[in-house]
Order: C-alpha cells, then sequence, then structure tokens
C-alpha cells in the first residue's frame, strides 16, 4: 500500500532503473532525469553540486589583469616553471615532508585536478613493470576504488582497460576502505588505488598510521596510489588532514597527490589543479599529457600562484565551512545519522525507512525534498556503484554540499528537515 507521505511513489514504475554507476554516467544528469517530472515546492536552492560558492579571492581580478598578454600564446603542457615551484613550496609548507618535491621533475600543472585523476589510470598501466605483467599474466588489470567515489576515477579505470574493483568502507570503520581486504592476489593484479582524505562524501580523514599501511601495501605490489587531496585545506577539527606525501619518504616512490585550488581557493571555474609525487610517473605523465590533455592557460596558473602564496583566505574560507557545520549540528542532531565530518563540505545522511517505492530511500527522498522544498540534492546511490549482490551501499544516503553562504544554509537546512518529517 502506497505510503501516504509519498503520493507519487505508486505512480512510477514498479522496477527500478539499472544502476550504471558514476563511472558510466554523470550524477547528475541522473539527478536532472529523476526529478525532470516534479516542479519545485518553494524558490529552488541547489545543495546538489560540491561547488563552493564562498567570495573568491580579492586579488583574482589584478592577476588576471597584469598577466592579460598571457592568452596570446599556448601555455606549456607542464606548466609555467613559477607555478611549479609556488605548487612545490605549498607542498613543503603545508606537509611534514622528508624534502620538498622538485619542481622540475616532481611536479605538474592541471587543467584541474579530475583530468589529471581521469588520465592517472592510462598512464599507471602504462608503466608497469614486466615483473608486474607477469604477475597480472592473463587475467584483466584492476583499479581500485572507494564506493562511494569521484566519478573521474572509475571512468579513468574504464579509459585504461581495466576492471575496477570497489573496496568495502564499512560505517564502523570511519568509512575507510578496509585494508584487510586488499589480499595479495587482489593487489598482484592491481595497476592503481584511488584514495580521497578528507574522503567525498563522507569527509572521513584518514589517520597517519592507515596511510602508512596502505602505502606500505600497495607498494610492496606496485599498485601506484593516487591520493585525491582536493578537501585537504576544509578541516573542521583542530589539526589539518596527514598527507600521503608526507608517509612517502624522500623519494615519494608508487604516490602522486592531486589537489587543485577549486575547493581551497573558492575557484572552481578556474579549472587550476596540479600533483606531486612519484618522479618515474610524473616524467612519463608530462610527456603524455603534452600530446592528450588540455593545457591551462598561464593567465590561470598566476592566479594560482598568488593563490597558493596566501593562506588568509583559505582559513577565512574554513571558519565559514565551521559555522555552517555548527548550524548543522544545531539543526540535524539526532536525524538521519547525522555525525559532523571530520572534514570537507558534504552531508552524508542516512534516509533509510523513511521513503518507500520503487526507487532507493535516496531517489525517494530526493523527489521529496523536490517537490516539498524546492531543494535540489543527491541520492547517495548515484555515487556508487552497485555490487554483484545487486546492493548500492548508497542507497539509504541523501549528499548534500554546504557550500552557500551562512544565511543561505540557515534556511535551508530547516527546510530539509521539514521536508523529510
Amino acid at each position: 500500500m502506497p505510503d501516504a507521505r509519498f503520493p507519487d511513489a505508486a505512480a512510477r514504475p514498479a522496477t527500478a532503473s539499472p544502476d550504471p554507476g558514476p563511472a558510466a554516467r554523470s550524477p547528475f544528469v541522473r539527478l536532472t532525469e529523476l526529478l525532470a517530472d516534479l516542479a519545485p515546492g518553494k524558490p529552488a536552492l541547489s545543495l546538489a553540486v560540491g561547488e563552493p560558492r564562498h567570495a573568491m579571492p580579492g586579488f583574482v581580478g589584478d592577476v588576471l589583469a597584469d598577466h592579460l598578454d598571457g592568452f596570446g600564446r599556448y601555455p606549456a603542457g607542464r606548466g609555467l616553471p613559477e607555478f611549479r615551484r609556488a605548487a612545490g613550496d605549498w607542498f613543503a609548507r603545508r606537509y611534514a615532508l622528508a624534502r620538498a618535491p622538485d619542481a622540475e621533475r616532481e611536479v605538474l600543472v592541471l587543467n584541474g585536478s579530475r583530468e589529471g585523476l581521469f588520465f592517472a589510470a592510462l598512464m599507471a598501466r602504462r608503466l608497469l613493470s614486466p615483473q608486474k605483467r607477469a604477475r597480472i599474466g592473463d587475467r584483466e588489470p584492476a583499479v581500485l576504488l572507494p564506493n562511494p567515489f569521484y566519478a573521474a576515477y572509475g571512468a579513468g579505470a574504464k579509459a585504461a582497460g581495466c576492471a575496477s574493483v570497489d573496496l568495502k568502507l564499512p560505517a564502523d570503520g570511519g568509512w575507510l576502505p578496509d585494508l584487510d581486504a586488499l589480499t595479495p592476489e587482489l593487489l598482484d593484479r592491481s595497476v592503481a588505488l584511488y584514495f580521497a582524505s578528507p574522503a567525498n562524501p563522507q569527509g572521513t580523514i584518514a589517520p597517519r598510521a592507515y596511510l602508512e599501511r596502505l602505502v606500505a601495501l600497495c607498494r610492496a605490489h606496485e599498485v601506484m596510489v593516487f591520493a585525491d587531496e582536493c578537501y585537504s585545506e576544509i578541516w573542521l577539527g583542530d589539526a589539518p588532514p596527514t598527507g600521503i606525501l608526507e608517509v612517502a619518504g624522500p623519494d615519494f616512490a608508487g604516490v602522486v597527490a592531486f589537489n587543485s585550488l577549486s575547493k581551497r581557493s573558492s575557484l572552481p571555474g578556474l579549472r587550476c589543479g596540479f600533483c606531486a609525487g612519484d618522479a618515474r610517473f610524473i616524467e612519463a605523465f608530462a610527456e603524455f599529457r603534452n600530446v592528450a590533455a588540455p593545457q591551462v592557460p598561464e593567465p590561470l596558473q598566476w592566479v594560482g600562484i598568488a593563490a597558493l602564496a596566501d593562506e588568509a583566505h583559505v582559513a577565512e574560507s574554513r571558519d565559514l565551512y565551521r559555522a555552517k557545520f555548527d548550524v548543522a549540528d544545531r539543526v540535524l542532531g539526532g536525524h538521519f545519522d547525522y555525525r559532523r565530518p571530520d572534514g570537507g563540505f558534504f552531508l552524508w545522511l542516512n534516509v533509510a525507512g523513511r521513503c518507500r517505492g520503487a526507487l532507493s530511500a535516496g531517489e525517494e527522498a530526493a523527489r521529496l525534498l523536490w517537490r516539498r522544498e524546492g531543494l535540489r540534492t543527491v541520492p547517495g546511490g548515484y555515487l556508487c556503484r552497485s555490487g554483484a549482490d545487486g546492493r548500492n551501499p548508497g542507497a539509504d544516503y541523501l549528499r548534500l554540499a554546504l557550500v552557500q553562504d551562512l544565511a543561505t544554509t540557515q534556511e535551508a537546512l530547516p527546510r530539509l528537515l521539514a521536508g523529510l518529517s
């Protein structure tokens, strides 16, 4: 019998559509389709896309104006030497490294971290040693992914001709991939592992000991570790997250850290990211990107140089995220298994049991919030892939991005609670 709280559920098909996972289709395209037959019940407000809406740093316009002539030149694929030095210096200031990365051999500019994360899987497979190829044998090479995962990880694995193997992220283990599941047999056929800390969307920060064990396991089996650290500067406690390069020793062997200015500096439209780590990988990656990847215009790199040299705007933005989570603590405490995350700017809410019908709990909740409150949110299942048993680990969850200003957040979260009550 239909639930009176969800009158539109009975009108939809009795079977859910196939779940292709985020590597195959954008979660936001799927969300648009999910809500297409509904009108927002109140003025629309999006908490769906992880696009920071904080004010950009005040120096951006002046720096662009000072370097407009750079738009008249093709930028070098490796990036300006000044940008690579700025990124290397930032890594050395931000993290307790055995040594600073070599700006010439161990740092690259990226057209946003997404393209780097996507292409990284292709390069990892190209660089397999003869010994590693022998261990893989006639088996399909694998790329290891957290589940939920950022869509670029899975898309890169597919483009590299590798099987994606989803790692279990037990909630009682802090939503960190279960390292005990990394068996020698699995690691022997794997070419790379993607990992994020703080995680998207759960906000978990991996402890140093965990990262040390992860790197040791992967190195022992020649598995590249690709650390997505885009949320590294949004931490909600007292201490910043440990970076993967901090546990990689003086040679950074087998490890590459990816970051960008999108989250750190609230500049998602700049499309300026960077990576640093294993020199052999970075050298080969630079050659590949020279012929296959988008370049970053020089004026945008100069903005990046200025942003990496300034921490005041980063601290101000971090304080604003903390204030918004203070609101979430007050409004959502005791609901949806809410807990204040370690970092990042997402809410990962358990809406199981609140919705019924043909679709998942997360999908039903997203439709309900749009129809009642005009809130646009992402079903957690759209960020995950179903396992062999057909179960999607995000099906009962809803993701919200606290990227709006404080006043908008103060309005949105009570609407969320009302809409699912």
